[in-house]
């Protein structure tokens, strides 16, 4: 083990109705530990019967102009590589379904999206008649399904055992050689390199390098086609084929042992210093007497809030996401309010949970007429 955290809510995009249930959430310690021979990154204590996800769970992120921008350059990309028009595709982990249906809509593509925590009424105007939702888990019996694409985000890092997942997934593919599967995870590598606590959370069991990522493919018969970062260095993109052998050529990012060893060496030497040095400039802030706000009410903001404990104060969580407005976060209590709330506010201080979004925080403050410090974690 090279990192912990005790007492972490198990679900932290859960949005809750009341501050009760907020406080009442269930949390388990995290422990997270690296395989030498593989690379690969997990909560060692991870307990799956503790994950319920329901519609209640929100992580839906196109309300950023700055992630639809990359979604639908993603999505423009995928069809002009693997001809994806006219197609079928199927996504495990959809969300909400945005991604899925700005795929079938650019593409004039069918797409069948399954997910437990899907919402058909957030894209019925768009999606009906291209796309159908499945309210649940992905599972064998969606074998039968026509694919042509398979597509899975931000979905795997969620999944354990994974190497269990990936065994049944190939077995559902069988011997369909021409689909193409497409996966796309956090990169661990920026993770460590920042010592971004913020970005370890109950729900991620599974934390992927490129050589982890790819080494787990090939271990389950797939042949990969691309390997890649994207999104500033944020996420990993794989794209492959089913094989029986997977004797395709190794990518030379693939080769990245030594690396992440040492990754998660300085990782575990100095989180606790970028720890601490957040505490003690939100406690700096609080004695001055500034008022501070977070922008980004999802995952890193819980996993930031419950490192910073109960000794520092934020005054305010706001977000864009309109589903998350009103709402409590889990284990940490606070409820999430529109932008427009930092009108009253007035926020010396305005702590960015992505520092990839800064310059449409920025306008976002401008057209409130508020003017604080931006930073980011």
């Amino acid at each position: 083990m090279f990192y912990g955290v005790e007492r972490i809510p198990v679900h932290s995009c859960m949005m809750l109705e009341r501050r009760e249930q907020a406080l009442e959430f269930p949390t388990r310690n995290l422990a997270l530990g690296l395989c030498p021979a593989c690379g690969f990154v997990s909560n060692v204590l991870f307990d799956s019967a503790v994950q319920e996800y329901t519609v209640g769970y929100e992580e839906q992120q196109s309300y950023s102009p700055r992630f639809r921008a990359f979604q639908s350059e993603l999505i423009a990309d995928l069809i002009e590589r693997y001809d994806l028009r006219s197609k079928d595709i199927v996504e495990i982990g959809c969300g909400k379904g945005d991604f899925l249906v700005e795929l079938c809509e650019a593409g004039n593509n069918r797409g069948v999206g399954i997910d437990p925590t899907c919402d058909p009424e957030r894209t019925l105007d768009r999606g009906a008649g291209r796309v159908r939702f499945i309210r649940e888990l992905y599972a064998d019996r969606h074998a039968d399904l026509p694919c042509d694409f398979l597509c899975c985000r931000h979905t795997l890092e969620h999944i354990h055992p994974t190497n269990d997942f990936m065994r049944r997934l190939r077995d559902v593919v069988g011997d369909r050689r021409k689909m193409v599967v497409f996966f796309e995870v956090p990169a661990v590598e920026r993770v460590l390199s920042e010592k971004a606590f913020w970005d370890v959370y109950y729900e991620h069991c599974s934390y992927f390098s490129l050589g982890s990522l790819a080494r787990v493919f090939r271990a389950n018969r797939f042949d990969i086609i691309e390997l890649s970062r994207t999104f500033d260095g944020q996420y990993l993109l794989l794209v492959a084929r089913p094989t029986e052998d997977a004797t395709g050529p190794a990518h030379a990012t693939e080769d990245d042992l030594e690396q992440i060893a040492d990754a998660v060496a300085e990782f575990r030497d100095g989180v606790r210093q970028t720890i601490d040095g957040w505490r003690s400039r939100l406690a700096d802030f609080n004695a001055q007497g500034k008022r501070v706000a977070v922008w980004g009410s999802g995952s890193k903001c819980v996993s930031f809030l419950c490192s910073m404990g109960s000794t520092v104060r934020v005054d305010a969580v706001v977000d864009i996401n309109p589903f998350r407005q009103g709402k409590w976060l889990a284990g940490v209590a606070k409820q999430v309010a529109a932008p427009d709330a930092l009108r009253d506010l007035a926020p010396d201080v305005v702590v960015a949970m992505n520092p990839i979004y800064c310059a449409e925080i920025r306008r976002e403050l401008h057209a409130l007429d508020v003017s604080a410090e931006l930073m980011a974690v």
